[in-house]
């Protein structure tokens, strides 16, 4: 499997040092490095199953927008967003609602609705592929994957694929399966077309092959279709709770329930509220160390 690492913040290496992470947590929110690092985990099994056929693109960010998708996966069976999550206790999965279950058995909404939002980034994407005039055969499908063991879900008929910790390698294994839908060439042209956009007025349509099997059509954007920022320029709320989204495809499917325009203005050097008093807090905690150690060594002279 080829891997494209598209990860920002990190070295040449692969790693991110201690400034870079205090960027990120600033930028991606507090569990920014701990999905970095459960993504390695789930990346590793499905390289060990994945053929050569397969490309995986990492924490890609969308044209003129701040949205990251965290995995992008293009086989000959499909084209897959995938989410990995690191929490863990008990879950609930249930169309599309993240629930968390208490000691009690009792269901209750999740501060983060994660089948909501990988179902947005499968939506979001297949919007990116229709402005840079991709022709899909099948729409793009949602997974959501939970990397911890300590994770117990119960999965009721959810909107996007489930997937536990255990059943990673189940998974891949199905992948590689599937029936195909084009020819592994195709899989290289489109990961090109997807870390390389080009502006849609540029673009000629490229279809899978066998052209046989796709619907005719003409491949070209709608005239709605205006520049990425326009079509792509809105960001994702932690808690709030969408309605049913529709990751079939449909164009008229607009991610609205978790989306709001991108401020206009922040108030401190681009930084909101949280991430000031956050940066705060930890420029405290590294001030405190500091005087500790200046003591220690004061005292030992």
């Amino acid at each position: 499997m080829k891997i494209i690492d598209k990860t920002s913040l990190q070295d040449a290496n692969g790693n991110i040092n201690i400034i870079a992470r205090v960027q990120g947590t600033l930028k991606y929110g507090l569990s920014w490095f701990s999905e970095l690092e459960a993504q390695k985990t789930v990346i590793a099994q499905l390289d060990r199953v994945l053929e050569k056929g397969f490309v995986l693109i990492r924490n890609f960010t969308l044209p003129n927008s701040e949205i990251v998708i965290p995995i992008i996966l293009l086989g000959a069976g499909g084209v897959w967003v995938i989410y990995v999550t690191n929490a863990k206790g008990n879950f609930e999965a249930k169309g599309d609602q993240w629930n968390t279950v208490n000691n009690d058995g009792k269901a209750l909404p999740a501060n983060i609705n994660y089948i909501s939002r990988v179902a947005q980034l499968g939506t979001v994407f297949q919007k990116y592929l229709k402005i840079q005039k991709v022709e899909m055969p099948n729409p793009v499908e949602a997974v959501l994957i939970a990397a911890d063991p300590g994770a117990q879900i119960d999965s009721v008929r959810p909107v996007v694929r489930v997937v536990r910790s255990d059943a990673i390698k189940q998974f891949a294994s199905s992948l590689v399966q599937a029936r195909p839908l084009w020819r592994t060439d195709f899989i290289r042209e489109l990961a090109d077309r997807i870390i390389e956009p080009t502006p849609p007025e540029e673009l000629k349509p490229i279809t899978p092959i066998p052209a046989q099997s796709l619907s005719q059509r003409d491949g070209s954007a709608s005239e709605h279709d205006n520049p990425f920022a326009s079509e792509l320029g809105f960001a994702f709320e932690d808690g709030e709770q969408p309605a049913t989204q529709d990751i079939n495809g449909d164009d008229t499917a607009r991610p609205q329930a978790l989306a709001r325009q991108a401020p206009a203005k922040k108030k401190f050097f681009g930084l909101g509220d949280t991430q000031v008093v956050l940066l705060a807090g930890m420029l405290i905690v590294e001030l405190c160390v500091l005087f500790g150690l200046v003591i220690i060594l004061y005292l030992n002279l």
